[in-house]
């Protein structure tokens, strides 16, 4: 295979045009400079920054390592099976070391702001692990898969408030409702999944929790989700 086009598929596993996900870090970086009584200075934005692109780095790194696990069980979706490591395109010794690479980096980065934020980063690429690496796997276990997913908002939500400060702990609440506001998009997505695929067969080959998942759980689901996310 040309040099060329793995390194093209190594560049995509890593879904960087997923990037946009670390919107989430921002609503933490909000209410800690409300709550804190702090300005926008010059310092803090680059604390922003930094904190952004760790966690980027470090979502990226969890990326690689589900495109990988995940090749098998991407043949039978019909729009994932197009993706590089379904195809064979991905070395996977490459892809490990990618993987570590990039955590290792994320964690150099983290460490110029605070030992929280070193944590923070550190937990949100450890439910990584456990949601993609057997025998764990919570992405096979129905129920646990969306909220084991799903916990990635409120940690988002931590490493935005420790880019600011780490003088005190965000509120437990908010981190409850935003992580089931995570929890009803991720639920939703699930419905709509098992909905696209059409065959509750089809659909237990590509994901294990849909052979216990059906459409009528999914929806009960969302809505206790979404109740929950409101009531904290």
């Amino acid at each position: 295979m040309p040099l060329a086009r793995r390194l093209r598929a190594h560049l995509q596993i890593a879904r960087f045009d997923h990037s946009i996900k670390q919107v989430f870090v921002l609503p933490g970086v909000v209410l800690a400079l409300r709550i804190a009584g702090q300005p926008l200075t010059l310092h803090i934005f680059w604390n922003i920054i930094i904190a952004l692109t760790a966690s980027t780095l470090v979502a990226c790194s969890n990326y690689v390592v589900n495109e990988i696990l995940d090749a098998d069980f991407d043949r039978h979706h019909p729009i994932k099976r197009d993706r590089p490591a379904a195809n064979g395109l991905v070395h996977h010794g490459w892809g490990y070391v990618q993987c570590v690479v990039m955590f290792l980096v994320g964690m150099y980065l983290a460490h110029f702001l605070s030992t929280p934020f070193m944590l923070s980063i550190a937990i949100l690429w450890v439910m990584g692990c456990l949601y993609n690496i057997p025998p764990i796997r919570t992405k096979d276990l129905p129920y646990l898969d969306v909220l084991s997913e799903s916990v990635n908002n409120p940690i988002r939500f931590c490493q935005g408030w420790y880019a600011v400060t780490s003088l005190v702990i965000p509120p437990v609440t908010i981190l409850i409702s935003y992580w089931m506001l995570g929890a009803y998009f991720m639920a939703l997505k699930r419905f709509s999944e098992y909905r696209q695929i059409g065959d509750p067969a089809v659909a237990a080959d590509y994901r294990k929790s849909f052979g216990i998942y059906n459409e009528c759980k999914l929806l009960n689901s969302v809505l206790f989700y979404g109740s929950s996310s409101m009531l904290f």
